[in-house]
């Protein structure tokens, strides 16, 4: 028997007066169901050449708690966790210089790559690749960059964050710049306002909060990130990680595991009261 819909038509007759509409479900239907075969080639296929197996897992999760054995209990002395604070400040050192002047090196790059401030099509182009580049290498790749250049310790580390954050948080920026409200700064340009002006008074005080939070989570991202760094000469906690981790100390790797933990809860307890007091105005 064949359907009618409620206009008294049937499928066939419907598909036959509007094939577009039809063609456009069968085209849909086909691309949906190439994405999902594409997706489980794409697993199969990494699980083929990563040998990921149960065997594997089972043999790494015993070694894994052999290693667990060993740091237990962790290091106490009173020198030895003293060293390890040191190193603690040091990287929060490297991840507040970095992400501050990252953060006031982003905001003129930002308003460079916003299409309501800069209208200069081919110049906001080459200032967004230009952040593009920074961003798309790695921090750890920049450190050690770095490296060769300043040599070891924190230096390298500060500026491997500085400049892979500057094009992220100039993305970011640029996003909320070009999201703002266009009337303040019209209504300051028709008080006479210049180009600047508009941007201080009538852009700027509606961005300020997108811009802190931003910074905040960039800063406790880069607290992990200077741990990272460290491991490649860039000075911090992840310097002293590394020694200890060849050097098979492991009830100190167990030390420097729990200040490290400890530290990125206080971070973000500390980030999420500074962005409700200060953006959310509890």
């Amino acid at each position: 028997m064949m359907r009618l819909n409620q206009h008294g038509i049937s499928t066939l007759e419907a598909a036959q007066r509007y094939p577009e509409i039809f063609s456009v479900r069968w085209r849909q239907r086909a691309m949906q169901s190439l994405a999902w075969g594409s997706a489980l080639a794409a697993l199969l296929y990494g699980l083929v050449i990563f040998d990921f197996s149960p065997v594997r897992i089972w043999n790494g999760i015993g070694q894994l708690g052999m290693l667990v054995r060993f740091m237990v209990p962790p290091a106490t002395a009173p020198s030895v966790v003293w060293e390890f604070l040191q190193a603690i400040f040091e990287t929060l050192a490297m991840a507040f210089l970095g992400t501050l002047f990252a953060a006031l090196l982003a905001i003129p790059f930002a308003f460079l790559s916003a299409r309501n401030v800069f209208r200069f099509r081919l110049g906001r182009f080459g200032v967004r690749r230009g952040m593009d580049f920074l961003r798309g290498v790695d921090q750890l790749v920049w450190a050690l960059v770095f490296v060769r250049a300043v040599g070891l310790g924190p230096l390298a580390g500060v500026l491997a964050i500085i400049i892979s954050d500057i094009g992220t948080l100039a993305k970011l920026f640029s996003e909320a710049v070009e999201g703002c409200d266009r009337k303040p700064g019209e209504g300051v340009a028709a008080s006479g306002g210049n180009t600047l002006q508009c941007t201080r008074f009538g852009i700027l005080p509606q961005v300020l909060p997108m811009f802190i939070s931003s910074t905040l989570y960039i800063f406790e991202s880069n607290v992990r990130s200077a741990t990272i760094l460290g491991i490649v000469g860039a000075g911090g906690i992840g310097y002293q990680l590394s020694e200890r981790i060849r050097g098979h100390h492991w009830e100190e790797v167990a030390t420097i595991l729990i200040l490290i933990l400890v530290t990125v809860y206080l971070i973000d307890w500390v980030s999420g009261k500074i962005r409700g007091r200060l953006i959310e105005g509890e």
